[in-house]
């Protein structure tokens, strides 16, 4: 079977869209997910740009991905300046990263309005960038910008600035249609004409400005190219890249190409919730092959014909995306992919056993009211649990209050008044904080922290609250990510309601109650 490698760019093209703003910490699990599933190559950002993508490629350093390895990203070297001496360069080795993807000029345009510099000269940044990565032996991918328009507008310079590439070392020229503006018969056309002139692979890179990128992704591979780039969910900027999520699927179920294994592609569904969720970005119903809709039948007719053959209304089965039917009418449609989850937590479940049944019909009233379990793994075990009654609360709330206060010429303040019941024992404090969250969460660690000191070492690491119901204005349910960590690890809990300050508690008491299920502190 050919293959056809992944390369995914979220984190750092995917990042540059609208809305979007990641933490290191959703940098590292993203990345780490990524690896999880098995995509093969995944650009963690420009090392030199920002101290952000500096601390992510530190703190990833000091981990192990097991499938997927680490890419840099930077641009060639700048004008009059040797590559050598180059700061941006210098960061990227000093990522300890062993493949760095280098985008060049290459459409006549750009080096002449752009850059400002001669033609030949950009040939030299080119041949002189690649050759000095390749001798600090890092391989090397040399991302085309805008190379279909620079073929169209001056085939003979775009092609040396190919082959300057290819000369120096480059392992991978990749061909980006940066405006997406490209036609699909275009890309295919043009790949076809300067295939024959390359010694390396060929790559493509697709922004979806047309709404062209998924097609001339897999136009291209059709054409040749042994390589990918698109980001999960098609995030990225405008109108964002070619969206990995379905052309993963068309390659696999479709073209007959393999690209992350048939377990990889099991796990789509997961991925692009999980990774929707960390972006704060509303997962789209009818994204195609992952969205709740997708699989969905509504009324009538369809419904008449894919209980008896679902091949009537269905191209392919949704489970080979680890999605599943539903219809809409008679809400017929299983959790199994939710169950098979649960045994990550060690919660076996059999969708026949009254256990299940009772856990399914609660997960599917939890999902109705707005709760989304697929980046909130934490509050997701200790749901399981709770309903099998195999967990034991470690502390009873009696009560809490909020006060914020502002006065004149002075900053806003919160203090959170907070009253637990430990282990038989009434426990009454209070605490400030930055905000009402954080007032809250330094009260309630506060009340306990003399029963189990271990809370100490955990702290929040990131909030996020999303509007479920946009045209509800202020009165709109919401959902509150929180993010914990301690000194060995991370995790994610979730609340939902109509006040902001409850959907935060509930993430907040999961938080909390996890650590401490996490290190197996009894509770009396």
């Amino acid at each position: 079977m050919r293959k056809v490698k992944i390369y995914d760019t979220t984190l750092r093209d995917g990042s540059q869209g609208e809305g979007i703003s990641y933490s290191v910490q959703d940098k590292i699990r993203i990345a780490m997910e990524l690896d999880r599933i098995g995509v093969p190559y995944i650009e963690g950002g420009w090392p030199g740009s920002n101290p952000k993508d500096k601390e992510f490629f530190l703190a990833m350093s000091k981990k192990r991905l097991k499938r997927s390895v680490l890419v840099a990203f930077s641009s060639t070297c700048r004008s009059g300046v040797k590559a050598s001496e180059d700061k941006n360069l210098s960061d990227l080795i000093k990522s300890q990263v062993k493949i760095a993807t280098i985008f060049g000029k290459t459409w006549d345009l750009h080096v002449d309005d752009v850059l400002k510099v001669s033609l030949d000269e950009n040939l030299l940044m080119i041949k002189d960038t690649v050759s000095f990565l390749v001798s600090k032996g890092i391989e090397v991918f040399y991302d085309a910008e805008h190379f279909f328009d620079a073929y169209k507008a001056n085939k003979e310079y775009s092609l040396k600035c190919l082959l300057a590439a290819q000369e120096s070392g480059a392992n991978i020229i990749v061909l980006c249609d940066t405006n997406g503006g490209t036609l699909t018969s275009e890309i295919a056309q043009i790949i076809g004409e300067i295939r024959p002139l390359m010694r390396v692979e060929l790559g493509i890179h697709c922004h979806n400005d047309s709404g062209l990128a998924i097609a001339n992704s897999l136009s291209a591979v059709e054409a040749g190219v042994s390589m990918v780039q698109g980001t999960i969910n098609g995030y990225g900027e405008r109108c964002g890249n070619a969206d990995l999520i379905p052309i993963i699927a068309n390659l696999s179920l479709k073209m007959g190409v393999d690209s992350i294994g048939d377990s990889g592609v099991k796990e789509l569904v997961h991925l692009s919730h999980f990774v929707s969720e960390i972006s704060n970005m509303k997962q789209r119903s009818d994204q195609p092959y992952v969205g709740d809709s997708a699989f969905a039948h509504k009324g009538g007719v369809h419904i008449n014909a894919v209980m008896k053959n679902p091949k009537t209304y269905e191209h392919v089965d949704p489970v080979l995306v680890g999605n599943h039917r539903r219809m809409l009418v008679s809400e017929l449609g299983g959790k199994t992919s939710i169950l098979l989850r649960a045994k990550d937590f060690a919660v076996d479940l059999n969708k026949n056993s009254p256990e299940a049944k009772k856990i399914l019909k609660l997960l599917q009233q939890l999902e109705h009211q707005g709760y989304h379990f697929e980046a909130a793994e934490a509050s997701f075990e200790l749901l399981m649990k709770r309903a099998l009654k195999k967990y034991k609360k470690f502390f009873e709330l009696e009560g809490f209050r909020i006060v914020v206060e502002k006065l004149a010429n002075k900053k806003i303040t919160s203090e959170a008044i907070i009253k637990v019941k430990v282990k038989g024992i009434h426990e009454h404090t209070a605490a400030e904080g930055d905000g009402p969250v954080n007032a809250l969460d330094n009260a309630l660690r506060k009340a306990l922290k003399d029963f189990y000191p271990t809370l100490a070492k955990m702290h929040l690491s990131d909030f996020k609250v999303r509007v479920l119901d946009e045209k509800a204005g202020t009165a709109a349910p919401v959902r509150v990510l929180i993010q914990s960590q301690d000194e060995s690890e991370s995790w994610n809990t979730v609340g939902v309601s109509g006040n902001i300050i409850e959907a935060s508690w509930q993430a907040l008491l999961d938080s909390v109650e996890y650590k401490l299920l996490k290190d197996n502190i009894k509770s009396s």
